[in-house]
């Protein structure tokens, strides 16, 4: 069979780049981006161009899989035609039998509807639904709420954007970038916080690149670190653990103390600023001049208020990622990012917006059809609010979850406080995975379908700025989707899901949620398969949001102050306190992505990070006595793990990355998150440091 060039979609990060893939026997042999690609500009990162290798390999579930314990465990209980096929089921190892589809979902249907039966429909939970298609993350909630008739399913939106959806919702209706990658060339000032861009977002990041570099925009780069793109900022600022709303209230005070605000904006578009100004202005921690005082970041008076001025007099775009919603104060940090578009009059403006970078290929779609406990699909207001996964686990523990379902959710490593999570998981009857390897919570699981990957299907992925994107098949799988499986198990437990086709279930997508999907047919976005429709899509797409008003109830922007709280790093600096242990903050290299679960197929990526190390600043050198230590807090330890002495860190802090499951570093951190959407505190925790033996 002679090669052929398909076009798809990248099944990594929230860019969503446009790919080619070169396909010769079904197999892929090459993937590149076309020079006009409109997401990757003809340019893509180490995992967009050789992170394809999971696709054939052998390491995949190409099966069903049920646990022997399983088996033995429920025998007596099952219906006589599960006793009797269970008999005759293919043995795999000492742990695992291989069945076949009809017996799996069969089996599934008859548990899940007995602990229904037994504990009440409030006993089954479901997670995940970020890292397949539309088609499939709708399934999952529907299947929850309609089939299981459970309120709980939720996403991994918990442990990274939650906050920026309640930020930014709570202030301008939406919780959304509002604008176009490329308006990053129409933009004078960017400003990126929290975002370690060309790791994490690295098409993004070419682009502001690009911009500096043709003298078009300058970058302005605030983090606890100092990261690639400080390079070509004209500002920057490497701040305290835990600062973030302390920054962004500064800066929001010295653009009213120097009246640098748009007083036209704010009166035609906005409401509750005066009473904002106030508080502000009253805020001890506010004015700048408090970092005078804060050994080791007394640099921080002076370029915060550069920063707040040159945001105020050009026209902006503000940039962040994890290091903003990943702290107690995520959600209030991102309001203050609103509340500084809302007042300068920075949004709403082609080369002017909002632009929360995303993590997952389809986190933004997941979160648009409903995955969400608090959401229905079209973010209407359920029926019924269920619990976020950190409520969910603690209602394992109490014994009132007893069915936990997983699609592409990585939740024994991804989480927080897993020593929790695995007790937890202990007390459930049964775990349900679908995924495409057998990673730590498919080894935990009772049953585990393998389904079909990201280039194997067709299906919509909403990429971090709403644009729809329908991906076709790269190479043929007879494995099912996600979605066919929750519609078999759906058929023996109520015979309602009569999806044929992802099409199908599209189309009803388009109808529970028509405020953004209604004109986004298949025939529309395969006819803009090449650029892609940014939601909402009606007769035509909307690129840039909040043209005229917002999406409140009234259309207008609102301020909601939220004073910064003295905690952590800068309070013990602040008090000269002696400091024994470290901070730590945690992300992406370019190599992987999350878990490794795909990227760790890759030979070549898995060669050039194949464990993770702990950075630390060069000036705490003398204080490490080995050549591998362990992490510890009352929560947990991590495994023995390197050291990296670098010159980007400040004294007392520390960086690494979290995507090997066996260096266990998401046991280090706790229940800490933020107190409105509780997601964890997973960009600073405080370690004790010991020497490993």
């Amino acid at each position: 069979m002679s090669a052929q060039e398909i076009q798809s979609v990248c099944t990594y990060c929230g860019v969503g780049c446009d790919i080619t893939a070169i396909v010769e026997n079904n197999t892929i042999q090459k993937i590149y981006a076309q020079t006009d690609g409109y997401v990757s500009r003809g340019k893509l990162c180490v995992k967009g161009r050789t992170g394809y290798h999971f696709v054939a390999s052998e390491n995949r579930i190409r099966d069903v899989r049920v646990k022997k314990s399983f088996i033995e465990k429920n025998f007596a209980d099952m219906p006589k035609e599960l006793q009797a096929r269970s008999k005759r089921l293919t043995h795999i190892d000492d742990v695992w039998y291989s069945v076949p589809h009809e017996f799996g979902t069969s089996l599934c249907a008859w548990k899940l509807d007995r602990i229904k039966e037994k504990y009440g429909r409030h006993s089954f939970s479901a997670m995940g639904g970020a890292r397949t298609s539309c088609e499939s993350a709708y399934s999952l909630q529907k299947f929850a709420r309609t089939t299981m008739e459970s309120p709980n399913i939720d996403n991994c939106a918990r442990v990274c954007h939650s906050p920026s959806l309640s930020g930014m919702r709570q202030t301008i209706g939406e919780g959304a970038a509002t604008n176009p990658y490329d308006d990053i060339f129409k933009t004078e000032f960017m400003v990126v916080m929290g975002s370690n861009t060309t790791e994490a977002h690295p098409i993004v990041a070419n682009r502001m690149i690009e911009a500096v570099k043709e003298k078009t925009a300058e970058l302005a780069v605030i983090d606890v670190r100092q990261i690639q793109l400080n390079k070509y900022a004209s500002i920057e600022a490497v701040i305290p653990f835990e600062a973030n709303l302390l920054i962004l209230n500064m800066m929001a005070f010295v653009i009213i103390k120097e009246e640098l605000y748009s007083r036209e904006f704010i009166e035609a578009r906005t409401i509750g600023f005066d009473n904002y100004k106030q508080k502000i202005l009253d805020d001890k921690y506010a004015n700048p001049d408090f970092f005078k005082t804060l050994e080791g970041y007394e640099e921080l008076a002076e370029i915060i208020p550069q920063i707040a001025r040159k945001y105020a007099t050009s026209k902006s775009m503000f940039f962040w990622g994890l290091g903003i919603t990943e702290h107690l104060d995520g959600s209030k940090a991102v309001m203050a990012i609103t509340h500084l578009a809302l007042m300068t009059g920075n949004i709403g403006k082609v080369g002017a917006g909002l632009m929360p970078l995303r993590g997952q290929n389809n986190v933004q779609g997941a979160c648009d059809v409903g995955c969400l406990p608090y959401y229905d699909p079209d973010y209407q207001t359920p029926k019924e609010i269920g619990l976020m996964t950190p409520d969910a686990v603690d209602a394992m523990i109490d014994g009132k979850i007893k069915s936990l379902y997983v699609m592409g959710e990585d939740f024994t490593h991804i989480h927080p406080n897993q020593n929790k999570v695995h007790q937890a998981i202990s007390n459930l009857e049964i775990i349900i995975v679908q995924d495409l390897f057998m990673n730590d919570i498919a080894q935990k699981a009772d049953v585990v379908f393998g389904v079909k990957s990201a280039y194997e299907k067709t299906g919509v992925y909403v990429n971090a700025m709403r644009r729809l994107h329908l991906s076709q098949p790269l190479v043929q799988c007879d494995l099912p989707d996600d979605w066919e499986v929750l519609r078999d198990i759906e058929n023996k437990l109520k015979g309602e899901s009569h999806f044929q086709t992802p099409e199908d279930v599209w189309n009803e997508i388009r109808t529970v949620a028509p405020h953004r999907f209604s004109g986004a047919s298949y025939l529309k976005l395969a006819k803009n398969r090449a650029r892609g429709l940014q939601w909402p899509v009606g007769k035509t797409d909307t690129p840039i949001l909040h043209l005229e008003d917002f999406r409140t109830k009234d259309g207008l922007g609102r301020f909601k102050y939220h004073q910064y709280t003295l905690r952590e790093q800068v309070q013990k600096v602040l008090h000269d306190e002696q400091r024994e242990t470290f901070y730590l903050t945690t992300g992406r290299t370019i190599v992987h992505y999350n878990n490794g679960a795909q990227t760790g197929q890759s030979e070549k990526l898995l060669e050039r990070h194949s464990e993770d190390v702990i950075q630390v600043s060069f000036e705490d050198q003398d204080k490490f006595t080995s050549e591998k230590v362990i992490l510890k807090n009352k929560y947990g330890q991590t495994k023995p793990l390197a050291i990296k002495f670098v010159k980007t860190l400040k004294i007392g802090t520390m960086f690494c990355t979290f995507h090997h499951a066996k260096s266990h570093i998401n046991y280090i951190f706790g229940d800490e998150a933020d107190d409105i959407i509780k997601t964890a505190r997973f960009k600073s925790v405080e370690v004790e440091v010991v020497p490993a033996i």
